[in-house]
């Protein structure tokens, strides 16, 4: 039996406590008849790995508190260690870490930056770990792997985000969302939509996705508009003037952004500073957080999100508030360790073997449940379906200095062949132009 942490969150069975294994606070409750050690792991001086620690601490706490993992007839309770992946800046540290956790322990979930992740991917599946996902959205990091060559790769998983494709058709929905106001309100045939991307693998050929769903016509599917160009700064850079000035010279109506990292923070600042005339949509991480609009100023910028102010299931909003009453922000997706660590708990009580990991594999398969980022169901990749009965994200938008959800709104996913289903979550509100933008172009 291991006993450890790797990448994002680990976990590990032992009856005993074994030394440098406990990274609790609190004493091992005597009601319970041993522990799981689950290890969490990310870039823990970021937001993002912050997010990972604050999701599992508090799946542990609520899974303790109801009595912990039922494995056979004993009950076991779970328990943390913290792992600093470092990756968005030494990924060659992030694989150390990884080789490190995956050794000792026998499940693992986290993980941020896709170029770090592939390779905490190959030591994990090494060592027959399974390994949660919740960072990192390159589509090949599963597919092409677990549906291609099962045995090798079966111990992947990932719980958020969606993957990049996913990622491209849910943020390309929000996309035309904007543009269709832009058509309606302010009567332009053919909005001018801009792209922004950080320089890095995961977003390289989203964003030519989304350039290709700009151009194609209406009629085939498309937004029927015009891209006029896309500008990919360094995923380090502390200032993008100079690329938010090369946009606005095209006089787009909006700006797409593909940015996961740091960037966010500055395209804020910068986006505030510039009042470009364009509204912004895509996905931008950092606008997740809760104090973005209190380092940035940046109004109105929206993104995709997984854990918006709205209901997407039942468990949506208790965890959205018991997130933000024990840390005091709300979270962000890579705090999917949530929902990871609630399905690797039930994936061991149907098992009732935490040691038997190919029937953990496989219980972890099945899982099929209402989390809070969706509803739970594993395609063949071991990637989330996507779709209103499985899991699509939401849309966030900073309105006046608050977090509000504008879609799903009215949508309706197939309008041809079900033109009565129309899905607006619970507390969900309309996207707003900005007040410059619309002062411009009105």
């Amino acid at each position: 039996m291991k006993c450890g942490l790797v990448i994002g969150v680990l976990l590990s069975v032992s009856i005993l406590l074994f030394a440098g294994c406990d990274a609790d606070d609190e004493d091992v409750d005597m009601d319970f008849d041993g522990s799981i050690e689950i290890g969490v792991i990310g870039p823990m001086e970021e937001l993002q790995g912050r997010q990972h620690w604050s999701g599992a601490l508090l799946a542990k706490e609520e899974i303790n508190e109801a009595g912990g993992v039922q494995v056979g007839e004993e009950r076991y309770k779970i328990e943390l260690k913290e792992y600093d992946s470092k990756e968005t800046v030494d990924p060659a540290h992030a694989k150390e870490v990884a080789e490190e956790a995956s050794r000792e322990l026998d499940y693992l979930v986290g993980g941020f930056r896709t170029e770090a992740v592939r390779e905490m991917t190959e030591v994990a599946v090494e060592n027959e770990t399974v390994f949660m996902i919740c960072g990192a959205a390159d589509d090949d990091l599963l597919a092409g792997r677990v549906d291609k060559d099962y045995e090798t790769w079966k111990y992947l998983f990932r719980v958020s985000p969606i993957r990049s494709s996913y990622l491209a058709k849910t943020s390309m929905l929000h996309l035309g969302h904007v543009v269709e106001i832009f058509r309606e309100e302010y009567d332009i045939d053919e909005p001018r939509v801009a792209i922004l991307r950080e320089d890095l693998d995961w977003n390289e050929d989203l964003a030519l996705m989304v350039q290709q769903h700009i151009e194609t016509p209406v009629e085939e599917g498309g937004l029927g508009a015009q891209w006029v160009g896309t500008e990919a700064p360094s995923a380090a850079a502390t200032d993008i003037t100079r690329e938010l000035e090369n946009i606005e010279f095209e006089e787009p109506h909006v700006i797409y952004t593909a940015v996961s990292g740091p960037l966010g923070e500055v395209y804020g600042q910068n986006y505030k500073e510039l009042e470009i005339p364009a509204a912004s949509v895509g996905i931008l991480v950092e606008a997740q957080s809760s104090d973005f609009i209190d380092k940035t100023g940046g109004d109105y910028i929206a993104t995709v999100d997984f854990y918006g102010p709205v209901e997407i299931t039942p468990q949506t909003m208790d965890f959205y508030e018991s997130f933000e009453n024990r840390f005091g922000e709300k979270p962000i997706y890579n705090a999917g360790t949530y929902d990871a660590v609630h399905i690797i708990k039930e994936a061991i009580e149907e098992t009732g073997d935490a040691q038997d990991m190919d029937s953990v594999v496989e219980a972890i398969s099945r899982v099929e449940s209402e989390a809070a980022i969706g509803n739970i169901d594993f395609d063949e990749t071991h990637d989330l379906k996507w779709g209103p009965e499985g899991v699509t994200g939401v849309g966030i938008q900073w309105q006046g200095g608050e977090v509000k959800g504008f879609w799903p709104y009215e949508w309706q996913p197939d309008p041809e062949e079900q033109p009565e289903l129309e899905i607006t979550y619970e507390g969900a509100v309309p996207y707003k132009i900005a007040p410059w933008v619309d002062e411009y172009w009105r």
